[in-house]
Parts: C-alpha cells; sequence; structure tokens
C-alpha cells in the first residue's frame, strides 16, 4: 500500500478522509456517513436505502479490483484477479471504531461539520504527522495532536477559493511543523 496509506489506515485517518470523500461525491450530510471496523476486509461499502435495504459491495481484500473497476467504470473489464469465494468466508464482523484511540476519525468528521477549508487543513496537517512519524521526529500516537493542534491554530474561511485553498494548505503545513519541532524538543 505504501508508507503513508499504512499509517493512515493504522491511524483510521485513511477512514476519515473516505468520509470527506463520501460527503463530497454523494453529496451527504456528515450524519448520513458512518464508519464500521470490519476485520475480514470483504465488505468494502454499504448503502442503506430510503426503502430500508442496503446494498454492499464485496470482494477479496486487495485493492488491485475497485481500482479496476474505477478504471473501467461504467464498463466492466475482463481480470485475473482473485474471485471471492463466499463458502471459504467463515464469519463477517463488525465494530464501531473507538474515537478515543483513534482521534484521527473524529477530527475528520469535525473538519467536514465545520467545513471551508478545514478539510484542506486536516489533510496537510495529517501529511505532515505521518511524515514526522516516518521520520521517527514523533510518535504514532502524537499524530492526531498534530492534527488537532493544527485545525485549531489555522486560519479558517468558510468560503475559500482555490488561491486561499493553497495559502491554507501551505500555512497549515507550518503550523503542524512548528508543533512538531516543539514536541521533538520535549522528547
Amino acid at each position: 500500500m505504501g508508507c503513508k496509506v499504512t499509517i493512515d489506515s493504522a491511524s483510521l485517518m485513511n477512514k476519515g478522509l473516505e468520509v470527506i470523500e463520501a460527503k463530497w461525491l454523494f453529496d451527504l450530510a456528515p450524519e448520513q456517513i458512518s464508519v464500521l471496523v470490519h476485520p475480514q476486509s470483504i465488505i468494502h461499502s454499504l448503502v442503506h436505502f430510503a426503502d430500508g435495504s442496503v446494498k454492499a459491495q464485496l470482494g477479496v481484500p486487495d485493492m488491485r479490483v475497485p481500482i479496476l473497476y474505477a478504471l473501467s467504470y461504467p464498463d466492466r473489464f475482463q481480470s485475473d484477479l482473485p474471485r471471492l469465494e463466499l463458502n471459504q468466508c467463515k464469519a463477517l464482523t463488525f465494530s464501531d471504531p473507538d474515537t478515543k484511540k483513534f482521534r484521527n476519525l473524529s477530527l475528520a468528521y469535525e473538519a467536514i461539520r465545520k467545513g471551508g477549508n478545514m478539510p484542506c487543513i486536516l489533510n496537510a496537517a495529517n501529511e505532515m504527522s505521518v511524515k514526522a512519524f516516518l521520520d521517527e521526529k514523533i510518535g504514532f500516537t502524537q499524530m492526531p495532536d498534530i492534527v488537532e493542534y493544527t485545525m485549531e491554530n489555522s486560519l479558517f474561511s468558510a468560503t475559500p477559493d482555490l488561491g486561499f485553498l493553497e495559502f491554507t494548505d501551505s500555512s497549515a503545513r507550518e503550523t503542524a511543523l512548528s508543533y512538531i519541532n516543539k514536541l521533538q524538543k520535549e522528547r
């Protein structure tokens, strides 16, 4: 998956970023989007419909399948990728995420509720915190602290234009780096 995606998965920031994507892709309110922990990684998404039915997208835990679908949409390309054998699935389990332990998910929800440039701030701070963790400048549990600090100490705009989003990204990275340096000195 790559180092950043692996760290984002471990911290649940990947789910937070997916919540932000779903909000924009499907024009949903944050309250309409929920995250479930599914250790088997067989069910990739669930959609609840007005009539009470639920549709699920199932597949082997291999990102090549959804990537192939995204690249071929609306068609389906033939592939030699592994197939899901439902009779081989022993159990499908689900639980709510522990948002106290994995604060990044809560911070992502906070960012989309606030709107404006806050998701941009969240993303910039996350990228800086992951890099600092991979460079061994901070500990794993300090990453949400950096994201939260940056969200609280960045200039907010409810209606940013592209230029302001570019400024936001740059200044949020500087704010995050400043806090990372402070944390590093305290170590």
